[in-house]
């Protein structure tokens, strides 16, 4: 009996090992049509925040999974010229409460997205809020009067995080 129960003990060990920490399910953050892939349940909240001299909601998913913070967020403007401010804005903002020094900025490629602003991906290296490393890759890009915005946060980013989280990303 004891063998046994030694037995069932390591094998749930062994299973938990071999269980990912990355469980990707696609959601839908609401107000958009934007299909994204997240890697464990996402919390939801909205808050009014001013961007650019613009009082906007902001409408967040995240959670937390395998080391990284995922984080996807859309905000309805009035007007698809508010897009290039507001996006600048959030970027400074971004790198602000990191303190950053500098960031990589590139193209980022999303079918069905508007062509201005053109959609980006930033790469910087900062510090969290208790002063340790905090790198963050970030993308925005814009359909209509949404701008979304979606990163991923973590001491040390790897591929196995960002491909799936940014790859998922889908505007149909």
């Amino acid at each position: 009996m004891a063998r046994l129960r030694l037995a069932l003990l390591l094998l749930a060990l062994a299973l938990a090992a071999c269980s990912p920490s990355l469980n990707w399910r696609e959601v839908r953050p609401s107000g958009g049509e934007l299909k994204a892939l997240l890697p464990c349940k996402p919390d939801q909240a909205t808050r009014r925040q001013s961007l650019a001299g613009y009082d906007v909601d902001l409408a967040m998913l995240g959670c937390e999974a395998g080391g990284g913070l995922y984080a996807i967020s859309v905000v309805e403007l009035g007007a698809p010229q508010q897009a290039h401010p507001v996006q600048a804005q959030w970027q400074t903002n971004l790198l602000a409460t990191m303190q950053a020094q500098g960031a990589q900025r590139q193209p980022f490629a999303i079918r069905g997205a508007s062509a201005q602003p053109e959609a980006l991906r930033l790469q910087a290296v900062g510090r969290n809020a208790e002063g340790r490393p905090l790198t963050v890759q970030a993308v925005w890009f814009t359909r209509g009067n949404r701008l979304y915005h979606a990163a991923l946060y973590a001491e040390q980013l790897t591929p196995e995080m960002s491909e799936p989280f940014f790859g998922g990303l889908e505007l149909p």
